[in-house]
């Protein structure tokens, strides 16, 4: 169980944004949420409650996610949206230390990248660089469904065969159900990941990733950029943080931003998948104040 902190709705380009803020004092703190581009903020709840004893943790919902609003139209929603959504919001609650976990890491990278002003620092957390790391940690996720999960895997290829897409719900509640093997150190603490009725926008997910993503990637992803060419245009202080045991997102490709942004501090969670702020939030908060304490 988990209480939201105080919110309420900001007027952002034409729609209004949900925005909830903890803490009175320190540092404000952007969190930018993932599990995919459907989540709302709730996949931090509450594991980030300890971080307001001393910073203004500052939690956000995009457009058409969470309590945001949600436009008539889904396909509105775009990646280059979500950045202009997110700088003009910056701009209007100041510059702040940006945490961006899943596909709010690229959302962040890009504020970084084109709006440094409004970035105090920058933490990447168990996310990604490109559409090419999107579309590679679906493949990963398939090779370990097929070789630890092989009865959940020939099902879903059953499935695949009678012409259902992986968004389809009978192939999505396979590929569900694997979720805590892959995506946890310890299967048993998908049971952290908190939710609520809402939390994610599921009609969005199709539309945003294409529907039969978790073999090839379609919708807004191509023409995500691909930012490794650009990481080390990144001025403010950039903190990476992975997961040993992301079978997603895995250490092989985390080691990107080492390559293309040597200047930034790099941490590997021993006792994480996917979720390092689940798994191991006193480690994750502990490396949060370290790292801002330092620059």
């Amino acid at each position: 169980m988990f209480q939201h902190p105080n919110g309420r709705h900001h007027e952002i380009r034409g729609h209004r944004l949900w925005v909830e803020q903890d803490g009175v004092g320190g540092d404000p703190v952007v969190l930018l949420a993932g599990l995919g581009p459907a989540g709302s903020h709730v996949v931090f709840h509450p594991h980030f409650d300890a971080l307001a004893a001393d910073h203004r943790v500052i939690y956000v919902d995009l457009h058409g996610r969470g309590r945001s609003d949600r436009p008539a139209d889904l396909g509105e929603i775009t990646f280059a949206g979500d950045v202009a959504d997110v700088a003009a919001l910056l701009t209007e609650l100041g510059p702040a230390h940006l945490y961006g976990f899943s596909y709010g890491g690229l959302i962040a990278q890009a504020i970084a990248l084109d709006h440094p002003h409004l970035v105090t620092t920058l933490t990447l957390a168990n996310t990604l660089h490109s559409p090419e790391m999107w579309q590679l940690n679906h493949a990963n996720i398939n090779r370990e469904l097929a070789t630890q999960l092989p009865e959940t895997w020939e099902r879903i290829q059953a499935l695949r065969r009678s012409g259902l897409r992986s968004t389809d719900e009978p192939v999505r509640a396979e590929f569900a159900a694997a979720a805590p093997l892959i995506r946890f150190y310890d299967p048993a603490n998908a049971a952290l990941l908190a939710s609520e009725p809402g939390a994610r926008n599921e009609a969005l997910y199709p539309l945003f990733c294409g529907d039969d993503v978790d073999f090839v990637i379609g919708g807004q992803v191509p023409v995500i950029p691909d930012f490794r060419p650009r990481l080390t245009e990144i001025a403010v202080p950039l903190m990476v943080l992975a997961g040993r045991y992301d079978r997603a997102l895995y250490p092989a490709l985390q080691l990107d931003f080492q390559r293309f942004a040597p200047r930034a501090r790099f941490e590997m969670l021993e006792r994480s998948g996917s979720f390092g702020h689940v798994e191991e939030p006193g480690t994750v908060l502990g490396l949060l104040r370290d790292f801002w304490r330092s620059v």
